[in-house]
């Protein structure tokens, strides 16, 4: 038995284990590989301070010339470009090739790789099921020669192996080109690579996006926001984050000559006077070489750590998305009447750094084209004939769940809904209180997107495959809050707009009888009374009667902005309320920090969706959304 144990590499084990991965189904594995790609074009472009234009285009593999059609095929070739730094020559096989190599793993600061697994692990899968080396295409700048290599990993070694290496002319000055041939599954809707490059352009409205589908169409996603995120900084480890284990770690690697000297210099927020202080605590002298101190020592000082007060860990490790941002990203993606955004402050779990961010768009979402014209017309036939509605039977608008999107260190996550932190914080908000429907368990209802995004040093994620946020209490506490002030907002949206519309209908009522009460004080009169003057006062009492000029501002009529809703946009037929231009990037805020965004834009302005006014619904169905409203 003895002379049969050998080692295990690495590569080995997830070569047995990829669905820990996120390779567990074809469809699965196809978004799997464009993820980790598009991922690591966009840390490197901000890294290196380039605001990301990044190339994704998937292309059908035929076996025998004749490619099949997209919902068949299965195979795809995968390729990722981007116009970042590139990568240095000696470091490309080993980046492409070799798991658990990487250089995000050992520092505390935001990126959305954090294992050194990701893009090896696609090229994992494409050597196992198409046997196929990844190609990539890398040069660092005009004056140097680009390099072509093709790459596979000796998975009982876990090295790369190098088929082939050259210098190639690119057309391109910089930037870094990944080629990919997988097998997998294409489809569009939920959970699709449609959909996440949808949300990649929520969450990073910084970043042009350039997608060609396998069915041959092209899709662009403009840059909204000009300006790159502020660049975290790297931060030292917070004493309340490490373990026992970890700190004898850190006491034998450590270059310092004495334990305080240590404790000031390897842990963020503790002073060379709070290092001393806690030496005298623990009961350990301050000058005690860090090598030696071990067993008893090493744990009296563990515990005294854990029990002194520090300050929180630096926020400049983050780069929240910030509200106009969030904004800007969803009023350009998201069709919808009213949108809003909360980014909360910083807080802490076992010592890591973290922030979390919320935002709504609420309405409805028309369809685009011709079927989905002729759905609706279909939908309102009913409705146009007088047939009621069956029992238990209700608008659509008001049955259908909310969308949720999740997102950490500004990456969709796309599966596990139900197993992360974001889904049971919104499940457990009582969505109700705000005038949403909810039914016990589920998401709200309505036409609702829910946006979620936590940027930290190190998202807790339940699995390898990045793919759920784990249930830590300080988490979902912030979670909650978030969501609960844009489900305030929400509130007073639907209050305000409820109350208005039907003020308005009541004025629309006096306006159709002024008319004639005006010609029959004239006849009385012998045709002698000055009927406009008598007009425009009734018009003046009506208005008065009916919530004067406050209605005209809460239905969007004049030129006022959302007043008490800061950091949100509410779109009417007269126009945008609300400023939905070039949103600059916030830093991690220290306090919170609420601006009211004033302003009205023209409707025409808004590039790539179109809202359907009031009118262009059918009246009876408007009329019965504002009764549920108010």
């Amino acid at each position: 038995m003895g002379a049969r144990q050998r080692e295990i590499s690495v590569s080995e084990f997830f070569t047995k284990n990829r669905h820990l991965l996120g390779f567990d189904s074809p469809r699965k594995a196809l978004l799997t590989c464009v993820k980790e790609a598009v991922d690591n074009a966009l840390d490197a472009c901000e890294e290196g301070g380039i605001l990301p234009d990044v190339e994704v285009k998937l292309e059908i593999v035929a076996d025998d010339g004749t490619p099949p059609p997209a919902s068949q095929a299965s195979r795809f070739r995968i390729t990722v470009t981007d116009n970042g730094p590139g990568i240095v020559r000696q470091q490309i096989p080993r980046v492409f090739a070799k798991l658990l190599y990487g250089s995000k793993f050992h520092r505390l600061r935001q990126s959305r790789g954090q294992q050194g697994i990701g893009i090896s692990a696609a090229g994992m899968y494409s050597q196992l099921t198409t046997g196929k080396p990844v190609q990539i295409i890398s040069r660092t700048g005009p004056r140097t020669p680009a390099h072509y290599f093709e790459v596979q990993i000796d998975t009982r070694k876990n090295e790369p192996l190098v088929h082939e290496n050259k210098k190639i002319a690119w057309d391109r000055p910089r930037g870094t080109q990944v080629t990919l041939e997988v097998e997998g599954k294409y489809q569009k809707g939920r959970t699709s690579v449609d959909e996440y490059l949808d949300q990649i352009a929520i969450a990073n409205p910084h970043v042009s996006l350039t997608y060609q589908t396998a069915e041959g169409e092209t899709r662009g996603f403009q840059r909204t926001v000009e300006q790159l995120p502020e660049q975290p900084r790297e931060i030292k480890p917070h004493p309340y984050g490490i373990e026992l284990g970890m700190l004898l770690k850190m006491l034998h690697d450590t270059s310092s000559h004495s334990l305080a000297g240590f404790l000031a210099a390897d842990f963020s927020r503790v002073s060379p006077q709070l290092a001393k202080e806690i030496c005298r605590t623990a009961g350990v002298a301050p000058g005690s070489k860090p090598r030696e101190v071990t067993g008893d020592a090493a744990e009296a000082v563990y515990k005294t750590l854990q029990a002194t007060r520090i300050m929180a860990p630096p926020t400049n490790c983050l780069s929240p998305i910030g509200e106009k941002a969030i904004l800007s990203g969803l009023y350009h993606q998201i069709r919808g009447e009213f949108y809003t955004a909360v980014s909360r402050p910083p807080a802490v779990y076992r010592g890591n750094p973290f922030a979390i961010e919320a935002g709504l768009a609420f309405g409805s979402r028309p369809a685009d084209g011709d079927n989905a014209k002729a759905k609706s017309k279909a939908k309102a036939k009913p409705e146009e004939e007088g047939l009621p509605l069956a029992e238990g039977e209700a608008e659509e608008s008001e049955t259908e769940l909310s969308r949720l999107v999740r997102y950490a260190n500004r990456v969709p996550l796309l599966y596990q809904q139900s197993a992360c932190a974001t889904y049971k914080a919104t499940v457990d908000t009582t969505w109700k209180n705000y005038g949403v429907g909810q039914s016990r368990g589920a998401l709200p209802q309505g036409p609702m997107v829910i946006f979620v995004h936590m940027a930290s040093v190190w998202v807790p994620f339940t699995s390898e495959s990045k793919e759920a946020i784990a249930d830590y209490d300080e988490i979902r506490k912030e979670i909650t809050l978030a969501l609960r002030e844009c489900g305030r907002r929400l509130g007073v949206f639907l209050r305000r707009r409820g109350r208005a519309q039907s003020e308005f209908r009541r004025r629309n009522i006096f306006e159709l009888y002024i008319e004639e009460v005006a010609e029959a004080c004239n006849r009385l009169k012998g045709g002698k009374l000055a009927t406009q003057k008598l007009k425009e006062q009734l018009q003046k009492i009506a208005t008065s009667k009916t919530g004067g000029l406050k209605t005209d501002e809460l239905l969007g009529r004049t030129g006022a902005g959302p007043e008490g809703l800061p950091d949100s946009i509410i779109v009417t037929e007269e126009g945008i309320e609300g400023d939905v231009g070039v949103a600059e990037p916030a830093a991690a805020p220290e306090a919170p920090e609420t601006a009211t965004i004033t302003g009205k834009k023209k409707l025409g302005a808004r590039s790539t969706s179109k809202v359907p006014s009031p009118a262009e619904k059918s009246p009876k169905k408007s009329a019965k959304k504002s009764r549920k409203k108010s």
